[in-house]
């Protein structure tokens, strides 16, 4: 069996290049080091670490166990974290990761909800691009983690468990000044010949949404500009470069030269989900956070439901 706190004496060896750096940032003697990781070694069967007068350098097998420590690790530090809190919502941390647009519009209501019924419970909040929250997941380092999929394109893994909370319609954005501005039952077909401020494809499914519904509208998109910063997006569509298609979450602030237009039936949509880790334990602070996320995606949706048809 694989000592964890070897393991943690090997990742700062890795991280530090030296023994005596992995000493001083663990308070170690350089002797303590040298014997934990000659235990480890031991435990491993085989050598992990390549001893120089320049210093360490893993080997091909301390290099794959180091991959492995950081989820080990935080794995470890959830586990205790939950027997701390298992006689209920009494203590303990509940780390979050949302994609920005979900952190300023869903994240603060459903953190203040939280907040107000167990507040013992310590929260953080990291912004995270959707595929970089699904990261931090399966590495151990949050325990719900607010993700995006195209009804197209959805995401799946054996690994990690999804728990729909809304969907989120897309709105056109255009410069206040520009002739489509107010037409009448705007169409995707009135945008072939347009310019498009969109986010990088490969980040976020935003821009893959777009492609998909010009293509299926009878045309290709051309892209002026990549932004994954919704702020700038406004930016760049009221200095008349381009128009943009922004989701609802996204919206909201609004600059007041620029123009919003409901695509009406036509809108392209992104699915909004919590994800947390497939089959592990699932402590009862992410469990209440997950039902006060599907509450608070109900109430936005039903809140924008009474705002179309009050106009």
């Amino acid at each position: 069996m694989l000592g964890v706190k070897r393991m943690r004496v090997l990742k700062e060896v890795a991280a530090r290049g030296s023994f005596s750096g992995a000493a001083d940032a663990l308070s170690y003697t350089q002797s303590a080091v040298s014997q934990q990781i000659a235990a480890l070694e031991r435990e491993a069967g085989t050598i992990l670490v390549e001893r120089s007068a320049r210093g360490v350098r893993l080997t091909d097998a301390g290099t794959a166990l180091v991959a492995h420590a950081d989820a080990i690790i935080a794995r470890l530090d959830a586990a205790e974290r939950e027997l701390e809190a298992i006689a209920g919502l009494r203590g303990g941390h509940l780390r979050l990761v949302a994609f920005p647009s979900a952190g300023a519009s869903l994240m603060p209501l459903a953190v203040a909800e939280f907040r107000r019924r167990h507040p013992a419970v310590e929260l953080t909040l990291e912004p995270a691009e959707p595929a970089e929250a699904m990261d931090a997941l399966r590495g151990g380092q949050c325990d719900v983690a607010l993700s995006l999929e195209a009804s197209f394109e959805p995401f799946e893994s054996e690994a990690i468990a999804k728990t729909p909370l809304l969907d989120d319609p897309m709105f056109l954005v255009l410069p206040g000044d520009h002739p489509l501005a107010h037409k009448p039952n705007l169409r995707l077909e009135d945008l072939a010949d347009e310019s498009f401020i969109q986010g990088a494809i490969g980040t976020c499914p935003d821009t893959r949404i777009l492609l998909r519904a010009a293509n299926a509208a009878g045309f290709e998109p051309r892209i002026a500009f990549q932004s994954n910063d919704y702020t700038a997006i406004q930016g760049f569509i009221a200095a008349g470069v381009g128009m943009g298609l922004i989701p609802d979450l996204a919206l909201v602030s609004v600059r007041d030269d620029i123009v919003i237009r409901d695509l009406g039936p036509q809108a392209p949509s992104r699915g909004v989900f919590a994800a947390t880790l497939a089959g592990a334990y699932q402590s009862p602070a992410a469990s209440a956070m997950l039902d006060i996320l599907v509450e608070v995606g109900r109430q936005y949706e039903n809140g924008r439901r009474k705002l179309a048809l009050a106009s």
